[in-house]
């Protein structure tokens, strides 16, 4: 039996497993050895970098909430081409395009030489508004 039929399977597996907005995986799965081990790292944990904080624009903070939630599973990992945040060269040319058409592709879904994506990031619960909010501010992190 070759594998050739079961491709296309996985394939459509993992696009679906993909999108689905799941956070990202933990840096180790390293486990305390008792329970007072963890007790240190659980007080530590709360503390943010500032490269995290939320923008003073609440349209870019409600952006940012949005895309911590459901898109930076996939753009953090740069998968099926999603560009990552911060990445000026690989943001330019869709800047260029302006917020406008970023903002429909993403709404709609699309495949093009650079990825694809699927419509609303494949959480069609999303509103256009969240859309709009997460790709002003992935925009914003990569001028």
């Amino acid at each position: 039996m070759t594998m050739k039929p079961f491709i296309p399977f996985l394939t459509v597996g993992l696009l679906f497993l993909s999108a689905c907005g799941l956070e990202k995986p933990p840096a180790s799965l390293k486990f305390p050895e008792d329970k007072k081990a963890a007790a240190p790292a659980a007080a530590t944990a709360p503390t943010a970098a500032p490269a995290t904080a939320a923008p003073a624009d609440p349209k870019l903070a409600a952006g940012k909430t949005v895309y911590d939630a459901n898109c930076g599973a996939c753009h953090e990992a740069g998968m099926m081409g999603a560009p990552k945040p911060g990445d000026k060269a690989a943001w330019s040319a869709r800047i260029a395009q302006g917020i406008e058409v970023m903002t429909k592709k993403s709404i709609d879904g699309f495949t093009g030489k650079a990825g694809a994506m699927p419509a609303k990031g494949g959480n069609a619960s999303l509103t256009n508004e969240e859309i709009t909010n997460a790709v002003a501010f992935m925009a914003d992190k990569s001028k």
